[in-house]
């Protein structure tokens, strides 16, 4: 057994018992193997093992792995997780199923105005306030949610947002409970929330997909 499946399965052990202490059953979790920097064959371990939902950072590293793992039959739900830059909207919409990372009405109009068909997409909010980290602000959120519904070819889902780094991730709960009521007040359904090292908390407090890549893949092997 590879180090990718034997980690797959630790990391599905520790959602469930993350699931079990919160009530929650773990069906209600996507998890999202983050394979950024990794190359195909570790996608291709980990598809195998049953994963069916991985995310890329960027558009241009994604494309030269989505294309060729297609040809060989390796079809999971591909996640754009970093931020996506308007220039780079055309080949997005033709690697990704899902957009993690919206943050701006104009963003969201570039997408409409090129997508064929309706594309699901996460409006990623800066529940911390780093000025280091892409987001809106949670005072902003209603009034793009709104501009967002009114574009025929965005179905917006739900709320993403990265945490503070630390080292203690009970540091972040009061960040992924703030994103579950901002989610809850906008009656929307998805919460991407949680990684390696807070994504049990973040189970805990409601996420619905958590995007995971270190635990899964180890270090980046790009």
């Amino acid at each position: 057994m590879s180090d990718v499946v034997e980690n797959l399965a630790a990391v599905r052990a520790r959602i469930a018992a993350a699931c079990a202490r919160c009530g929650r059953s773990v069906d209600q979790i996507t998890l999202v193997g983050v394979s950024k920097d990794q190359g195909a064959s570790a996608v291709e371990e980990a598809y195998a093992a049953g994963l069916r939902d991985f995310g890329e950072n960027r558009v241009h590293e994604a494309a030269g792995k989505i294309g060729p793992l297609r040809s060989a039959g390796v079809t999971p739900r591909w996640h754009l997780v970093g931020h996506l830059q308007r220039n780079k909207v055309p080949a997005a919409l033709g690697l990704f199923d899902i957009l993690h990372a919206i943050d701006s009405q104009r963003l969201a109009e570039a997408i409409d105005l090129q997508a064929a068909r309706p594309v699901s997409v996460l409006i990623e909010v800066n529940v911390a306030g780093e000025a280091t980290k892409h987001g809106i602000a949670p005072s902003e959120l209603p009034g793009l949610v709104t501009g967002l519904c009114r574009l025929a070819n965005l179905d917006v889902r739900g709320l993403m947002t990265v945490a503070p780094q630390t080292d203690d991730p009970e540091d972040v709960r009061g960040v992924f409970g703030e994103l579950r009521r901002l989610r809850d007040d906008l009656g929307l359904r998805e919460l991407s929330m949680g990684m390696t090292g807070d994504f049990e908390v973040a189970i805990e407090e409601g996420a619905t997909l958590v995007r995971i890549g270190r635990a899964i893949f180890g270090p980046r092997a790009m």
